[in-house]
């Protein structure tokens, strides 16, 4: 694979010997001790990479030089490290660790949704049996996962996360709920989200139709703009507030989380938080050679900048996390998808590769045979639980492990075949291994607060502002002026595409 052009301390890391995976436990028989690391309830193994000692120093350097101390220190102090909207990034506060009144801000507004979490489980907003969550990005993909992935520990409501403003979508949500029994939890930033609007204002008609007295007492708000949800029809005493500092994509931890700590119980959402605070705490604290975001973030450089892949593979060997890959999506590209840097400037050399995956074993017979024998090679990352999270045989979540394990060993070793090239295996192909306790609140806050300060870490390796967002918004601007002034002045393939699809409404 041909490197990208590099310049300065990254052409000095590409400059140094690549390590032979194949042979790499022969020649450093130290890699357990170098390059695992155990953290609270994860274990991270970085051993089938092409890390080693020489690079990660090199890796420190560049760190040293890019300033990662200080823009780490800013992100807790709560400065304005999203340089181009002026403002902080604040979702560590509401974990408890931050500015000192950024951090009390979240303590009391998570106050106010755990005194309202209790005002419904008495009864205050009538019986509820089902939770209609309207949200988008990350107002919706953080709920989501966290309630697949620990609903088997005793959910208590039956929860539909609806996103997409394909009306199928809700329409299948409302199709399995009764809106007698129905709360909706409307998650906007500013409220004034297109989609979730649109999906909000067409429940509230379901409501209507189906004879509910009071549509709008049903309706939980999640939001930034509380002004805005007051003028939409949300009475204050609903309205959950969470910082505007805080990111819809870092949002999870906020009020956004609501769905999440009502259903699965409010112990269990502040396990959660406690879990991510304590993987804060070790990324602002530990030593730089045992940060595991930071060295985490040395893999992901190495691998896009100078070995040019582009494309990072992520299979979760637990069904509890199958939405985990969907979620790191928008995480990474959308925090570190750009073409600038912090100050304007072309960045130099490729930023975030894709991020794509799925679920093992499914995957190992769909795109496994791309990443053992095609031509494009792509870093995998696996993650898997020590404990099963069912209790049939165990026979079931020992294949699964086995399975998990062989694929990693098999795309480090090869195997070659001289006779029959098409039954060969390169080899030499790299892969990380996250293995957890089990899947717990506590575990799976810590694993999403990992990728959250590995993502910061890459961004800062790099340059760039991790916080912004400004791409995702041509598409929705140019969508809203055919909305407003009719089609017109596009190329003729659009036109085209208009014409025959909308031309007769």
């Amino acid at each position: 694979m041909t490197s990208p052009a590099l310049h300065g301390p990254m052409a000095a890391i590409a400059a140094l010997p690549q390590a032979d995976l194949k042979t790499i436990f022969t020649t450093e028989p130290d890699r357990l001790s170098s390059l695992v690391l155990n953290q609270g309830p994860l274990r991270f193994d970085w051993s089938k990479t092409h890390l080693t000692g020489d690079l990660i120093d090199a890796f420190l350097t560049l760190a040293q030089e890019q300033g990662f101390a200080a823009q780490r220190d800013a992100l807790f102090a709560g400065e304005a490290v999203n340089n181009t909207e002026g403002r902080a990034a604040e979702h560590p506060a509401e974990r408890g660790e931050g500015k000192a009144d950024s951090v009390a801000r979240a303590k009391a507004l998570h106050a106010r949704m755990r005194a309202l979490i209790d005002a419904i489980e008495a009864g205050a907003l009538g019986e509820i049996r089902h939770i209609l969550h309207i949200g988008i990005g990350g107002s919706a993909l953080g709920p989501d996962l966290i309630i697949d992935a620990l609903d088997g520990d005793g959910i208590r409501y039956d929860v539909a996360i609806v996103s997409n403003v394909d009306g199928t979508a809700l329409e299948r949500a409302m199709d399995s709920f009764d809106p007698a029994y129905t709360l909706i939890a409307i998650a906007s930033k500013t409220f004034t989200t297109t989609e979730t609007m649109l999906n909000a204002a067409s429940a509230i008609n379901w409501m209507v139709e189906a004879g509910v007295e009071d549509p709008y007492g049903r309706v939980i708000a999640l939001t930034a703009s509380p002004d805005k949800a007051i003028e939409w029809g949300v009475d204050e005493t609903r309205i959950l507030p969470f910082s505007e500092s805080v990111g819809g994509r870092y949002s999870l931890w906020s009020s956004i989380g609501f769905p999440a700590a009502l259903s699965l119980g409010w112990d269990a959402f502040e396990s959660l938080l406690e879990g991510a605070a304590a993987m804060d705490r070790h990324f602002r604290l530990s030593d730089p050679r045992e940060n595991a975001p930071l060295i985490a973030a040395f893999a992901d450089q190495y691998y896009a900048r100078v070995m040019g892949c582009q494309t990072r593979a992520l299979f979760a060997y637990d069904e509890r996390l199958k939405l985990l890959p969907s979620y790191l999506q928008q995480l990474e590209m959308e925090s570190n998808g750009k073409s600038v840097t912090r100050d304007g400037q072309p960045v130099d050399g490729p930023t975030a590769p894709i991020t794509w995956g799925g679920v093992g074993t499914d995957a190992q017979h769909a795109v496994f045979q791309l990443l053992h024998q095609g031509t494009i090679i792509a870093p995998v990352e696996f993650i898997a639980s020590i404990e099963p999270g069912h209790t049939l045989d165990p026979a079931h979540h020992r294949a699964l492990l086995v399975n998990c394990f062989a694929q990693g060993a098999a795309l480090m070793r090869g195997k070659e075949n001289a006779d029959d090239p098409a039954r060969a295996y390169p080899g030499g192909r790299p892969s990380t291994t996250i293995l957890m306790e089990d899947v717990t609140p506590e575990a799976l806050g810590a694993l999403i607060a990992f990728y959250e300060h590995r993502t910061f870490a890459n961004a800062v390796l790099m340059g760039i502002n991790p916080f912004d967002q400004f791409g995702v918004e041509l598409g929705k601007e140019i969508a809203k002026s055919i909305e407003a002034d009719g089609p017109s002045g596009f190329d003729p393939s659009t036109m085209a595409l208009i014409d025959l699809a909308l031309g007769a409404e």
